[in-house]
């Protein structure tokens, strides 16, 4: 570890052949005097007053006289343009992710408290809510947005890296936030249009529903297929339980009604895109699901780690004008 102050560490020199050009100055001492002619050219009367201020400015550096000051200014000019510097801290390259977009449904139905979650019962918004946020701190390197859904379709958040900011929409989402119905088409249909002017050729979108397309301007299979003209891999996920009953501490407590869940067209709308069709009926299936989607769309890890140089030479180059300015004005003052 350097004993120096961080602004006059370096490491080495980009070109040391340059502190050579220090010995300049004895060179140019070691070269004969230039003797010019004694006899006088011009005789003026003032001749003797101008003698005198030649005599007298001693400020005036001469290259067989060269003051130390001005040497060592020189040198530091020599070591300035050789360049010193630095290893900095080693910096890994940003990760290579996907452009992601989710969309989550918020109709009428994801009220039903058919989960359980840290063992008690919870509706399906709720548990969402929690997997999804799991799911937001592994995908580090991903530009994430969100999308929800009801009786029309809604972007949340745009594309960003700021997963924090997602997260935070993601939490203020309440059921019936766009409407009771499912406007599912309208949702693909949205997602493409925000992940198609993007160039990342990684374009993926996870769709969340726990019922069937009941309102919005397009057909989910049109959607799907508008999608995959795109370049846009779905993986659609079919939530909710089979409305029979939910487990508790150990006990399944009856719930009435039942799942009306299109998994046919999910899986179609899957398919067309190349994207992945899932079924989960409750938390822990869903927890699978999310860690399998990471599996399915890898986010690209850091490469190795690189330290960049760090330019040294305006220190030395700042000391060369404070001593060059002293060897100028030293003299002077002490005439």
């Amino acid at each position: 570890m350097s004993l120096l102050p961080a602004w006059l560490a370096f490491d080495g020199f980009a070109w040391p052949w340059c502190l050579l050009l220090c010995l300049l100055p004895w060179l140019v001492r070691l070269l004969p005097p230039i003797i010019g002619d004694q006899q006088p050219a011009l005789q003026v009367p003032w001749a003797n007053r101008l003698q005198q201020v030649a005599a007298g400015n001693r400020g005036l550096v001469s290259p067989h006289k060269f003051p130390w000051l001005a040497w060592l200014a020189w040198c530091l000019v020599c070591v300035a343009v050789a360049r010193p510097q630095q290893l900095g801290p080693a910096v890994a390259p940003p990760q290579a992710g996907r452009e992601m977009m989710l969309a989550v449904d918020l109709s009428g139905s994801m009220g039903e408290e058919d989960m359980a979650l840290g063992g008690r019962a919870v509706d399906r918004l709720t548990a969402i809510k929690a997997v999804v946020s799991d799911f937001l701190d592994r995908r580090d390197g991903d530009r994430i947005g969100l999308i929800v859904f009801g009786d029309r379709a809604f972007a949340l958040t745009p594309l960003t890296q700021d997963r924090a900011s997602v997260r935070q929409q993601l939490q203020t989402m309440v059921v019936g936030l766009a409407g009771r119905s499912t406007a599912m088409g309208d949702a693909i249909a949205l997602a493409t249009k925000r992940l198609q002017q993007q160039p990342n050729p990684e374009k993926v979108l996870i769709l969340l529903t726990d019922g069937v397309n009941t309102a919005g301007t397009l057909d989910p299979q049109k959607a799907a297929q508008i999608a995959k003209q795109a370049g846009v891999r779905i993986h659609a996920i079919a939530f909710g339980g089979d409305g029979a009953a939910v487990s508790l501490l150990g006990f399944q407590l009856p719930l009435g009604g039942g799942d009306d869940v299109d998994e046919a067209g999910l899986a179609r709308i899957a398919k067309v895109t190349g994207g992945k069709f899932f079924r989960a009926r409750d938390t822990g299936q869903l927890v699978g699901i999310y860690q399998e989607i990471d599996k399915l769309e890898p986010v690209q890890r850091q490469g190795q780690a690189v330290r960049p140089l760090i330019e040294r030479y305006p220190a030395p180059l700042s000391a060369a004008l404070v001593l060059g300015l002293l060897a100028v004005l030293w003299p002077r003052r002490t005439a």
